[in-house]
């Protein structure tokens, strides 16, 4: 019989989220308090540089000022070290906060890593996930295991965003 981690504990709406301070692209510390007073969408993602998170990012680009007008601040989290993220932003001429958790304690705190299933196998990793935090520190919206194309145009539906 073989041992999987225990599921990540999942946040929903009302739970404060998780603070951080994590370094973007170009090493620079990025807090979640820094936004207070703002509505902040931090979306959890793989790996940079693949297709998936790309399709993601290169939406969240595209949407970045609209939501921005909306009162919303994107930041992106994956376990990519920061020159890894630099690259991504450049390549795809990417406009939105990226920044890393090596150790994936963030990715954790939001229960965005764990066990999850990759091609029908369980494996450790970082579940695709997105949140709305309120201006106060609290999940407004909670989303796991969402799906990187089309996502973006969904949270812009759900959120009233045109």
């Amino acid at each position: 019989m073989s041992e999987t981690a225990p599921a990540p504990a999942r946040l929903a709406p009302g739970d404060p989220a998780p603070d951080f301070t994590l370094p973007d692209a170009d090493g620079r510390p990025v807090s979640l308090a820094d936004h207070r007073g703002r509505r902040v969408i931090v979306y959890c993602y793989p790996a940079a540089l693949t297709p998936g998170c790309t399709t993601q990012a290169v939406d969240f680009t595209a949407a970045a000022g609209d939501l921005a007008e909306a009162g919303l601040d994107i930041i992106g989290i994956s376990p990519d070290p920061p020159e890894k993220l630099q690259r991504f932003r450049e390549q795809e001429d990417l406009r939105i906060t990226l920044v890393s958790d090596p150790d994936k304690q963030v990715l954790a705190a939001y229960g965005a890593y764990g066990t999850k299933k990759l091609y029908g196998k369980e494996v450790q990793g970082v579940i695709r996930s997105t949140f709305v935090i309120d201006a106060e520190g609290r999940v407004e919206r909670a989303a796991y295991n969402v799906k990187a194309t089309g996502h973006v145009a969904k949270l812009r539906r759900d959120l009233g965003i045109g």
